[in-house]
């Protein structure tokens, strides 16, 4: 099989699957302790956890302190329940922003969409509504790989007196996260294991917690820890700064070659201002469900892998002006650190000639 859906997840790195073995040991080993435990035991595993917590901040500005949580759509939920401005005011979010984002939005009844143009790019000279609070500006899309201006937003927010929540699930060690008030990202796509995010919180800034109990993680996120989810993730980031530089021109060769490999596709989303680990192409007239199943040994997206299955086109695909049929007939390929030319080579002669004998 060869995988091309990066932005659905990202194969675990070895280097994060050894980190979490030493804390996965039964009885007869010594990693398996209570990180929140006072005993030795304890105190291995929790020394484990904040050195993980150093590795992920690595990734992120200076100046805020990382939280870790199951997911990136519950670090989202924390920072957009959790900050005061969030509940008191409104919220406005770019309309191509992940559902964590749009959803919870809505369930705050608070929602202004910000609109985004044909490439997929959120104005930053846009009017705000007087009543917006809340920022939510995605660094790199998840569907068709945009990349938005991160300091213009944090600007417009500082000028507003709002707060700027930045999803960087997409960007985190693979570009440079510069400037928000809070940051949300997840492990497993950036090489390490799944179940585990972690939102980053500007110094001065505090939440309201929306898990009660034992009052673990700082007093915002009650809960044991995983040492070893966190400790895969901390190995993840470190490898993934190390790598940044030689990660993103591997990217970049993949891309240029697949541009050529899919001539006379059309490109959705802008060619430049774009994660060049993300290709969402459309083919007009394509069956992509036909697509998938003749090309089953290719593993690629019908559109949000978060949204598979629900039959509807995808929201980020209409935002940017396609149409249902259009945005239906797009799919989108995902490759990055373990892809290597052969494997897109012999991913696009599949796809392309499956395409082709579709008429």
């Amino acid at each position: 099989m060869i995988y091309l859906d990066y932005q659905a997840t990202t194969p675990l790195a070895p280097e994060a699957r050894e980190a979490m073995l030493q804390w996965l040991d039964g009885p007869e080993g010594t990693g398996f302790g209570n990180p929140h435990s006072p005993h030795r035991m304890g105190r291995m595993a929790a020394a484990a956890i904040e050195l993980a917590r150093e590795r992920v901040a690595a990734l992120l500005p200076p100046g805020g302190r990382v939280i870790f949580t199951g997911s990136a759509t519950e670090a989202i939920n924390l920072a957009m329940r959790g900050s005061d401005r969030g509940q008191g005011g409104g919220i406005a979010a770019s309309a191509i922003e992940h559902a964590a984002v749009l959803d919870t939005a809505r369930a705050l009844g608070q929602l202004h969409e910000l609109e985004v143009d044909a490439d997929g790019l959120c104005n930053t000279a846009q009017k705000l509504p007087e009543d917006v609070r809340l920022i939510c500006v995605m660094q790199v899309n998840n569907e068709i790989g945009t990349i938005q201006s991160t300091l213009d937003w944090h600007r417009n927010a500082k000028a507003a007196n709002a707060l700027y929540l930045c999803d960087a699930v997409q960007a985190a060690g693979k570009v440079e996260v510069t400037s928000a008030d809070m940051i949300a990202l997840s492990a497993h796509k950036l090489y390490g294991p799944k179940g585990v995010g972690a939102l980053w919180v500007r110094d001065g800034l505090e939440l309201d917690p929306q898990i009660t109990g034992g009052g673990q993680e700082q007093g915002l996120r009650s809960g044991t820890l995983s040492p070893a989810l966190i400790a895969g993730f901390g190995a993840a980031a470190q490898v993934a700064k190390e790598r940044m530089a030689e990660d993103a021109e591997h990217v970049e060769a993949l891309w240029n070659r697949a541009l050529d490999l899919f001539e006379g596709w059309e490109l959705n989303g802008s060619a430049v201002a774009r994660w060049h680990g993300n290709l969402n192409l459309r083919r007009d007239g394509l069956d992509v469900a036909r697509l998938m199943s003749d090309c089953r040994e290719v593993m690629f997206s019908a559109g949000s892998a978060c949204a598979s299955g629900s039959g509807r086109p995808s929201h980020v695909l209409r935002a940017i002006g396609l149409t249902d049929a259009r945005a239906k007939s797009s799919i989108r390929l995902g490759f990055g650190r373990y892809t290597t030319m052969e494997e897109l080579e012999a991913a696009a002669k599949s796809i392309t000639s499956a395409a082709v004998q579709q008429g």
